[in-house]
């Protein structure tokens, strides 16, 4: 089990996990999203290559169209 906080709220998760099954868990595929990890931007291109770790801290912003 892992336990991430995510906008500032603890969740956990059963199974480790990278940032694009995160993404999954979350249903923000297709969406337009911005995601830090630990204070730093995690490029959409490595989202496969970053794994996530317990204690880990993501801020995740979702850009909302309008006019």
């Amino acid at each position: 089990m892992i336990e991430l906080t995510i906008n500032g709220a603890t969740k956990r998760f059963a199974q480790s996990m990278n940032v694009a099954q995160l993404v999954v868990e979350l249903n923000l595929v297709g969406k337009r999203i911005a995601i830090e990890r630990n204070g730093d931007i995690v490029p959409r291109s490595q989202f496969e290559a970053i794994a996530l770790a317990s204690g880990d801290q993501l801020e995740i912003v979702v850009a909302v169209g309008g006019g």
